[in-house]
């Protein structure tokens, strides 16, 4: 992990959660200028806060059940304020991007050091390595997903399928939301999406990439050519250093690895022994934590086999779902709307 990328966004975090805060300050005043009441009870509640932490420290236990009720009837009331004007509670509290570590990077363990939120980890993880393979999120997610402009005719000669290429789709995101909702299932298998190009394999991945990052997973995303590229360049290289470490650290223990155009690389047998390494270890879950892997590729199951080792395809065929996604070229498709 490259410590000057870190340093750019702790302060990247720093100036959200001030701009969060300071976004409140003007949300209370405005407010307080139309209810001044609310003022008074922040004023009060402020009040009895710093008094009930002098008596704790002073060891005077005797009125702080007295405070405590106050405490809770000023919060009653305040609470029936914003009711009465419809203004939900949230609103009197920062609205920080990550809510998880409130835009610090930063998790506080009780009892441990403190530890790197997911979001930031995400972060990291999309500026070293993922680039541009993991940026299309906002616009490929199961909200934008539309299983129209998928065929629902059924051609068993075209296809050599007895569904639609829509009823297939549906079916596919049916899994793929099981896959997110089993996601810390150690027994759960991975996914291969195997079929030609053009046909939605891509848009489906950053879909459950999508989802499994709200619920605070990090994706690593690589084409496997690169993948392999990369694990080989900084193992054979002369001159190690933390960032190539922290990659292939990142490759066998990131939530979800998605290994794109799987069958697109020049094999050797280093590349096969890597694979073959990378694989295994994932379907480890080292630690007692899952890790999760989706192989995205043109190659049927078939061909897997013949191009890859035997035990890269007994792994695949045992730990690994298999959804073949078929249909008309959805590229052209939409380019002739």
């Amino acid at each position: 992990m490259a410590s000057e990328i870190l340093s750019e966004l702790l302060l990247e975090y720093d100036q959200k959660k001030r701009k969060a805060e300071l976004d409140l300050e003007e949300r209370k005043q405005e407010l307080f200028k139309k209810i001044p009441r609310l003022q008074e009870i922040e004023d009060t509640l402020n009040s009895y806060a710093i008094n009930t932490a002098k008596n704790i420290l002073n060891g005077n236990n005797s009125s702080l059940s007295d405070l405590t009720e106050k405490l809770n009837t000023l919060k009653k009331e305040k609470a029936q304020i914003l009711k009465d004007n419809n203004i939900p509670e949230s609103y009197l509290e920062p609205y920080y991007e990550c809510k998880i570590c409130k835009d610090t990077g930063y998790i506080n363990n009780s009892g441990s050091a403190s530890t790197l939120c997911s979001c930031i980890k995400q972060k990291l993880l999309d500026i070293s390595y993922n680039k541009a393979n993991i940026s299309n999120l906002a616009q490929e997610n199961f909200d934008t997903f539309n299983p129209l402009i998928y065929s629902d005719e059924v051609n068993f000669d075209k296809y050599k399928m007895k569904i639609s290429p829509r009823a297939n789709i549906l079916l596919i995101k049916e899994k793929c939301i099981d896959f997110i909702n089993n996601f810390d299932n150690l027994d759960s298998h991975n996914l291969l999406f195997t079929g030609n190009t053009g046909l939605g394999k891509t848009f489906m991945t950053n879909c459950i990439a999508s989802e499994l990052i709200k619920k605070g997973k990090n994706v690593l995303y690589q084409t496997a050519p690169v993948l392999l590229e990369t694990v080989i360049d900084n193992k054979m290289s002369k001159y190690k250093n933390s960032r190539q470490d922290d990659f292939y650290k990142n490759v066998l223990e990131a939530d979800l690895l998605i290994i794109d155009d799987l069958g697109t690389e020049c094999l050797n047998s280093m590349k096969l022994s890597e694979l073959f390494t990378i694989l295994n270890t994932r379907l480890l879950n080292l630690n007692n934590k899952a890790t999760k892997t989706i192989i995205s590729t043109n190659l049927d199951i078939n061909n897997i086999f013949k191009n890859y080792e035997e035990r890269i395809g007994s792994r695949i065929v045992g730990f690994y779902d298999i959804y073949y996604f078929f249909g008309d070229d959805l590229r052209f498709k939409l380019k002739q709307k």
